[in-house]
């Protein structure tokens, strides 16, 4: 039997461009390019998420969105220094330094060079003979201004009780709620439809959570007078966020996994997904990532790697004495480094046969997502050969799937683009050779990370919005971070538009996502388009199912609709259910055949068959 196709049918989340569900985070990017309608909607979604509700329609206030979203200097809710101690030199001569505290304040184990005697009113005085190691707290200003930053007065921990979680949870709550609601498919029909074992959520960070609330918290306080929390720890695991998915937004018991393959991790997690899918394995997949990386020792230790564009590297390259931090990421042109930025992502997959069933949305499906390392390297970031495979195998899939034609005409593909001089050459060599190689002569190729960014785990994520917006809208949004095309881009069968390209039907059937990831984690994927999902699910199922799926999907088109006018009028509380329908095994109805939990209409079925006879 042919596999089930994993079809998308909600999307959502939160990066710099805004709220991304009903393509609003897209269109910010193409705002220039829209009508009035599509454009003053995405401002009513801005203004909600932005704190500025009622105001979508102020000139004043639409100036105020649009300089206060996508990459630019950074805001209040980032530090711009680094923390820093600072050795003091000091020349005790004979007498030695000597200084009163409270009895209290004495460490547990005293230096060896401390001398203690008792001083007045539960005091006591301390010598410090020899070198007495002294620092003093001081700030350095960061060389790297520029991120990728949610819009503007946007808080993601203040729509749910997000009691001092990392600022990375807090966006992966507001982004899973944002992606279900998106679907128009309440969690109670689902649950009722599907077995409890047949849910799967993959989802995690790359880099953990690195801010106060997670590991930075853990690794600092007891370095600037304060004790690590019991939270620090669970808190900053990198698979955290889809262990929050579970637990307070779905309620789910089913497989759970989050595979980390640096800035390819959300291709990874989409292809687990995928496969689980057209397998028969899972029915319902929600795939994303959220990280939170704009943390000031996370942007130096980049900057030191000379990955990210420093401040006076802007203003050589313009010849400047001001940096334009807005273009900051110049990916296929003269730049000098990636902008990271904060992000999370997330899709809800479904096969075909439950899709048609519950009038879901077909916003497009998953055709394949190929990974490949990159053998032998010179270095951890050196580029290698994985990437040429991916890419060469994700447009051979799409020759088989779309055709010689489909393949020519009908898609483009969403660069890694990162903005870095090494990537420029590699990225750019790869897609013209495979792009030549298979004929297609002047191949579309965008680069969103221009406009928002670097999110590691999620960028692959913030691609396929892009794509899903295209689809839909028409325009495949241009590099307008960069004015020239770099000497050393190889641009043979490519089109590299600075401007936004409109693109007609016939060249909107699929299209690529690659990622090329830190130490050769490379991965492809390719989305197919509604139009192609639509047309291969009748040559499926047959016409008269698919007029029975499109009276269905009325009525969850307009639930999924209600919740977008909610969420241009005021942003709506995330879905968070702290201690709520928490379930023992006294809950349970359990036999040698079965398992039943409360809130789920199907059993788990224990009746396994052998798979190896």
């Amino acid at each position: 039997m042919p596999a089930n196709l994993p079809v998308i049918v909600g999307f959502g989340g939160v990066n710099p461009a805004g709220r991304l569900s009903f393509h609003h985070g897209y269109r910010r990017m193409v705002i220039e390019a829209l009508g009035d309608v599509a454009s003053s909607r995405t401002f009513s979604s801005l203004a909600a998420l932005m704190g500025r509700s009622g105001q979508a329609d102020d000139p004043e206030a639409r100036k105020a969105m649009l300089a206060g979203s996508l990459i630019r200097g950074l805001n209040e809710d980032h530090e711009n220094q680094m923390r820093w101690h600072t050795a003091v030199p000091h020349d005790d001569g004979h007498e030695g330094l000597t200084f009163q505290l409270s009895a209290r304040q004495l460490p547990e184990v005293l230096p060896e060079n401390w001398h203690v005697s008792d001083g007045p009113d539960r005091t006591v005085n301390v010598t410090v003979t020899g070198d007495p190691h002294l620092f003093t707290q001081t700030s350095q200003p960061l060389k790297v201004n520029s991120a990728g930053q949610l819009p503007d007065g946007f808080a993601p921990g203040a729509l749910y009780g997000s009691r001092s979680h990392p600022r990375g949870l807090q966006i992966t709550v507001f982004a899973a709620s944002d992606a279900l609601r998106s679907s128009g498919l309440g969690l109670d029909l689902l649950k009722a439809k599907v077995k409890p074992d047949q849910f799967a959520v993959y989802s995690g960070s790359a880099m953990g959570q690195l801010d106060n609330e997670g590991y930075g918290g853990l690794y600092q306080n007891s370095l600037v007078g304060k004790r690590p929390t019991s939270k620090n720890v669970p808190l900053g695991l990198s698979e955290m966020p889809g262990d929050f998915i579970n637990a307070y937004v779905l309620g789910s018991v089913g497989d759970t996994a989050g595979i980390i393959g640096a800035c390819a991790t959300f291709l990874y997690n989409l292809k687990r997904g995928a496969e689980a899918i057209a397998s028969g394995d899972k029915r319902v997949v929600l795939v994303g990532n959220a990280e939170a990386p704009i943390v000031p020792e996370v942007i130096e230790g980049y900057r030191i790697m000379g990955a990210l564009t420093e401040d006076e590297a802007i203003m050589a390259l313009d010849g400047s004495d001001a940096p334009d931090l807005r273009r900051s990421c110049r990916p296929f042109s003269a730049n000098a480094g990636f902008t990271v930025a904060e992000s999370g992502v997330y899709t809800l997959l479904m096969d075909d046969e439950l899709a048609i069933e519950l009038g879901a949305q077909i916003l497009g499906s998953v055709g394949g997502v190929f990974v490949n390392a990159d053998g032998f390297k010179k270095s951890i970031p050196g580029p290698g050969v994985g990437n040429y495979i991916t890419v060469g195998k994700a447009m051979g899939l799409a020759r088989s799937m779309l055709g010689e034609d489909g393949l020519l005409t009908g898609t483009h593909i969403q660069a890694h683009g990162t903005g870095t001089p090494q990537n420029r050459v590699t990225e750019s060599d790869i897609l013209s050779r495979l792009a030549g190689t298979f004929g297609i002569d002047r191949w579309p190729v965008a680069a969103i990370k221009s406009y928002v960014g670097h999110s590691m785990a999620p960028a692959g994520g913030d691609q396929l919005s892009a794509v899903l917006g295209t689809w839909n809208d028409g325009w495949l949004p241009g590099i307008t971070s960069i004015d020239h095309v770099a000497d050393d881009v190889v641009t043979d069968n490519l089109a590299l538009a600075m401007d936004h390209t409109e693109l007609d039907e016939s060249q909107r059937q699929a299209a690529f996502i690659n990622s090329k990831g830190f130490g050769g984690n490379n991965a492809t994927g390719l989305v197919m388009s509604p139009a192609w999902t639509q047309k291969m699910l009748t040559q499926r199922w047959g016409s008269d199912v698919m007029s029975g799926h499109a009276s269905r999907a009325e009525a969850v088109a307009a639930a999924a609709s209600d919740y977008d006018d909610a969420m241009c009028t005021e942003t709506v509380e995330s879905i968070y259910q702290f201690g709520e329908g928490v379930l023992t095994g006294d809950d349970l109805e359990i036999t040698d055949q079965e398992i039943r939990l409360p809130g789920f209409g199907l059993p788990v079925d224990l009746d396994i068959p052998n798979p190896f006879v």
